[in-house]
């Protein structure tokens, strides 16, 4: 699946270099938005910090025989955030799916279609057996997706994640491939 169209708006591709300067913009003009729960975006700073996290993705491309681990979310031609798997265990064919979306390219669905379609991939390419989402307890709109899509929350992680100034606890979500449609 090297791009996927999920219908007339919105597609799944792998991130380029050529991506690497949209993608940045896209970054920073969310960037308040989404330091709220991104703690990384401390570290993006230039253009080039983008190139190496796309250089990072697409080495995890051929590491992963030829199966990409993360996409660019395509909205109208245009990047509007990312999707993938965070974590692959292919001894337990577990993945942890992270993802998130540019302000500007909220409330219109693509988040709900792009983690559909994400969740049908490693279930069926990847051939998963259980597929874990892990989310600050406090970020209701990212629960929601989890929680939309059948998966069981199955506990909190208390103090899972440094940010910026404080640690916040996790909840952690699963689904089975038995469990998928």
């Amino acid at each position: 699946m090297l791009v996927h169209k999920i219908d007339e708006e919105v597609s799944l591709r792998m991130l380029n270099q050529s991506d690497a300067e949209e993608f940045y913009n896209l970054t920073i003009s969310s960037k308040t938005y989404l330091k709220e729960w991104l703690g990384w975006l401390d570290y993006i700073e230039t253009v080039e910090d983008t190139a190496q996290n796309i250089s990072a993705r697409l080495k995890a491309f051929a590491e992963n025989g030829g199966h990409p681990k993360s996409f660019a979310i395509i909205h109208n031609g245009e990047i509007a955030g990312t999707i993938g798997f965070n974590d692959l265990d292919k001894n337990n064919k577990i993945g942890v799916v992270g993802y998130w979306l540019g302000e500007n390219f909220q409330g219109k669905g693509i988040m709900s279609r792009a983690f559909e379609a994400i969740i049908d991939y490693g279930f069926k390419e990847l051939d998963l057996n259980r597929i874990e989402v892990s989310v600050a307890t406090e970020n209701i709109k990212s629960r929601a997706l989890p929680e939309r899509f059948g998966f069981t929350e199955e506990g909190k992680l208390r103090q899972a994640e440094w940010l910026h100034d404080r640690y916040v606890d996790h909840v952690v979500y699963g689904l089975l491939a038995e469990e998928w449609r």
